[in-house]
């Protein structure tokens, strides 16, 4: 009998009920006509909790580009901090993580947002951080500041808003009815900053939340975004299709996180994956082939022509994208190496890469039994290329279904995952600590920290 993990995976599904894999709302049954609306989203997220997920993780944008190219699949429907406020209410247990961008926003709004988010849902609200490098148009630009730009000003506005959720120490709330005071304003504390971007006197206008701090995490592979990553976030999710380069990836990450005097342990490396899951291999491979027979080609090679910054117009769907055609400028970010490697060193024609980008946009997939992708996601568990797994549903609601009606009780058999939360906040269903005010910790003026 084989011996039980020390811990288990975390878990999360990226919320997109439109499905992950591109055009699988053509299939029968997929609901597509109640896209926008809370019960459809409302339904997916409370099997996910039936499930003992980790949390809900919805992404935004703030543009249609992709919409007028044919493709839903990321689209901006769901509004991550309105939705992820209903969803509160449907919900007891499951972590509610919502993606709001530092480049068009302020501090204080998110701070407040944020904080309202885990008070209103008991403690279970996390933070997507994301600098954005669309849409720049509907907020008043011509186009995105360079990436540098973007995370010197991300960097400060994450310092800001952490700065906030601790202006409030946690017994500045006294209730004294007595005495007519319903805080000791001696634990409120303005932060008075002044930085490169942002003026912001502070204090937030509502108590310190349930976790102290809603939890962080983040989304980038580049230089930069490991580098805040590494810094601030509690949990990373990355796309990471090959084993090897994961294993690398986490090591380096972990090793960032150490040298910034943090606990790694307390940084949680998050890959997607996209199982498309059958009772046989064979009827695996039958889904994959029909969800493939969906993906509109005309419309995938505009796609991938936008996300690639090339024009494919004359491109036969058999042919190659030419080697010459990509560049080596690391300024076009991770997944566009990805890409490249699928194109250049794996030899994909435009049909093939199209297909693969619809399934996967960067991440791994696998088309197999429960007990064949629960023995590729133990594999990488365990040879410490992730911490767990962003779920990513093929189609929905189906997909999500067999997720989370076969894959995840394979990995609970197999001791790999809860069969019960830990707690009731995120930070406790994530074995993270629930951190002191800043303010409390130093034993010091809040103004004069950060």
């Amino acid at each position: 009998m084989s011996l039980k993990p020390k811990k288990h995976m975390v878990l999360t599904t990226f919320m997109l009920p439109a499905g992950y894999h591109k055009d699988s709302w053509r299939m029968d049954g997929s609901r597509s006509e109640e896209l926008a609306n809370l019960e459809f989203v409302a339904d997916l997220t409370v099997m996910a909790e039936k499930a003992k997920l980790d949390a809900v993780f919805f992404g935004d944008i703030v543009h249609a580009n992709t919409v007028m190219r044919g493709d839903i699949k990321m689209n901006g429907f769901y509004e991550p901090m309105t939705v992820l406020a209903a969803l509160a209410a449907r919900t007891r247990n499951i972590g509610l993580i919502g993606t709001v961008s530092t480049s068009f926003s302020e501090p204080y709004n998110v701070a407040r947002q944020m904080c309202g988010l885990d008070h209103m849902s008991g403690g279970r609200a996390g933070w997507n951080i994301v600098t954005s490098s669309d849409g720049f148009q509907n907020f008043g630009m011509k186009e995105a500041p360079d990436p540098a730009t973007r995370y010197r000003r991300a960097t400060e506005f994450v310092n800001v808003v952490q700065r906030l959720w601790d202006s409030w120490e946690d017994g500045a709330v006294i209730n004294d009815k007595q005495s007519g005071w319903y805080v000791d304003a001696g634990k409120i504390h303005p932060i008075n900053h002044k930085g490169e971007f942002f003026e912001v006197a502070g204090p937030i206008n509502m108590p310190r939340s349930p976790q102290g701090r809603p939890v962080l995490v983040q989304a980038g592979s580049s230089g930069p975004g490991m580098e805040l990553g590494s810094s601030v976030a509690d949990g990373i999710y990355t796309a990471q299709p090959f084993k090897e380069p994961s294993v690398q990836f986490y090591a380096r990450f972990k090793q960032m996180a150490a040298d910034k005097g943090r606990n790694p342990d307390e940084v949680k490396i998050i890959p997607g994956i996209l199982p498309i899951l059958g009772d046989t291999e064979k009827e695996a491979l039958q889904l994959a082939n029909e969800l493939a027979n969906h993906v509109h080609l005309e419309n995938g090679r505009i796609q991938v022509g936008a996300d690639l910054k090339m024009d494919l117009g004359e491109l036969d769907y058999d042919e190659r994208i030419p080697a010459e055609w990509f560049s080596d400028d690391p300024r076009l970010g991770s997944r566009y190496q990805i890409y490249r490697k699928k194109s250049v060193e794996l030899g994909m024609t435009l049909r093939e890469l199209i297909v693969d980008l619809a399934r996967s946009t960067g991440h791994q997939w696998m088309a197999g039994t429960p007990g064949q992708v629960a023995d590729r996601m133990v594999d990488w568990f365990e040879s410490k290329a992730c911490d767990g797994f962003n779920l990513n549903s093929p189609f929905n609601p189906g997909g999500f279904q067999l997720i989370c009606d076969k894959l995840v009780p394979e990995l609970q058999d197999r001791g790999y995952f809860r069969e019960e939360y830990e707690g009731t906040t995120l930070r406790d269903n994530l074995g993270l600590p629930r951190p002191a005010a800043v303010a409390e910790a130093a034993g010091a003026d809040y103004a004069a920290v950060g």
